[in-house]
């Protein structure tokens, strides 16, 4: 593989489609905590950059070394994915509906309760970017320097969509007030099922 201009474009569209989870994710997020500083905004798109930088590199680094196991291995992404979206989401929505009752007078539930925790935000970094893995195959043909590089561009190009997403969330956020957690846990199982039913059907 050349450095020329197909593989810079190659890896900016490779970050666009992988990034798209965690956009979707960023929306979800800053819907339940709308009065989010741009500098936890930063950190939760540079979570999700980072896990779109990881996973490519550990699949290229299984490609090259453990390639019979990581086959394997790949078979139980989307249900990896599945069950880590449904978890989070479906807390969301049980946190929506069972705390309406603590709703200050403007009508908004307590931050506290929908904050995204660093363990949550750690583990919708695995979620979004576990099927990035199979991204090893891909770039399998890279030297190592080269795939550095592409998985820097894809990581780039996730925290420019992320902090998208996470401005968006957070202008819905303020219009939809007490909904915005159910909508935001809704959001996360619909792209658990999603990543699900893509991994085992297409």
């Amino acid at each position: 593989m050349e450095w020329n201009l197909i593989f810079f474009v190659n890896s900016v569209l490779l970050g666009v489609g992988l990034a798209m989870d965690a956009f979707s994710v960023s929306i979800a997020n800053a819907l339940s905590e709308s009065q989010m500083k741009k500098s936890r905004m930063c950190f939760i798109a540079g979570v999700y950059a980072f896990f779109q930088f990881a996973m490519p590199m550990i699949g290229w680094i299984c490609v090259h070394t453990i390639v019979e196991y990581f086959s394997k291995f790949e078979v139980l992404i989307p249900w990896i994915a599945l069950a880590l979206l449904l978890w989070i989401g479906g807390k969301m929505i049980w946190e929506a509906v069972h705390g309406g009752e603590e709703c200050d007078e403007v009508g908004e539930l307590e931050i506290s309760a929908a904050r995204l925790t660093f363990a949550t935000l750690m583990i919708q970094g695995v979620a979004t970017s576990i099927d990035a893995l199979s991204v090893g195959f891909t770039i399998a043909d890279y030297g190592l320097l080269m795939a550095l590089v592409a998985s820097l561009i894809i990581a780039g190009v996730t925290f420019a969509i992320c902090m998208t997403g996470l401005l968006i969330g957070k202008k819905a956020g303020d219009k939809l007030g007490a909904k915005a957690t159910l909508a935001g846990g809704l959001i996360l199982v619909g792209i658990g099922i999603e990543i699900f039913v893509k991994g085992i059907f297409f």
